[in-house]
């Protein structure tokens, strides 16, 4: 007997593969009349049906007359998965942020053509000219049932440009008598990213006599990476009160 198998395949997944059937061979015939058996039967390579290991299926129809005449038709079905899985979500972008507005890592997840993927999460920080100054590189990996992967990285960028703010009310320029000094306020300050330290310094300014100066007071206020915020106050000092004396006048 004679007949035309289908032809062979070349398919990504072990899922895609068809089932057999005697209908699947066409233009059967024979020299005599009677009816001809179609049987069939598969063996594979032992295969995985992956990129580079691919599971080769051998389905062979036999065909058997009535005098027990047998013909073999194979077909040959190859399976290879060569298509990395993709992600769902959109993906995260590279960035440049304060450092307290670094953003929480996203959530993606993976599709594959085959099935079901993994997604793998890792964080690298590489440190900058100080603590806030950083690049954070965020890489998420997907890979499918044959470790077939596509990765994405996002890059943030974190810098501190934000300098520290003082939290007290700031003293004002004041004049006052020479017997009026005020004492030196307190300050202390915050900053966006962490703490910041106040260093204090007073500068004197000789004038006219040993009463009339002027003091300089300067608060100083620096984060941790070194950005600084200033505040300067003048007090000037005059000595405008005649003395008086002591003993009852005659």
């Amino acid at each position: 007997p004679s007949g035309t198998a289908l032809v062979d395949l070349t398919l990504e997944c072990m899922s895609d593969i068809p089932s057999a059937s005697a209908s699947d061979v066409s233009n059967i015939l024979d020299n005599c009349t009677g009816n001809v058996e179609v049987t069939f039967i598969d063996t594979n390579n032992g295969g995985k049906g992956c990129k580079g290991n691919p599971y080769v299926l051998t389905r062979t129809y036999t065909l058997t007359d009535c005098a027990g005449n047998t013909t073999d038709l194979v077909q040959t079905i190859t399976v290879e998965d060569t298509t990395a899985p993709t992600f769902v979500e959109v993906l995260p972008t590279d960035v440049t942020v304060e450092c307290n507005a670094v953003p929480t890592a996203a959530v993606l997840t993976a599709t594959d053509n085959c099935g079901t993927a993994t997604v793998a999460y890792t964080e690298a920080r590489v440190d900058g000219s100080c603590a806030n100054n950083y690049e954070l590189f965020r890489t998420w990996v997907a890979t499918d049932a044959c470790g077939l992967t596509t990765s994405h990285t996002q890059t943030i960028t974190v810098e501190d440009t934000t300098a520290p703010t003082f939290v007290e009310v700031l003293p004002a320029d004041v004049t006052v008598e020479c017997n009026a000094v005020p004492a030196a306020a307190v300050l202390t300050a915050t900053d966006n990213c962490g703490t910041a330290t106040v260093t204090y310094t007073e500068t004197k300014v000789d004038g006219s006599c040993a009463n009339n100066y002027e003091l300089v007071r300067t608060w100083l206020a620096t984060d941790t990476c070194g950005l600084t915020t200033e505040h300067v106050q003048t007090i000037t000092v005059e000595d405008t009160t005649a003395p008086t004396f002591v003993e009852v006048l005659p």
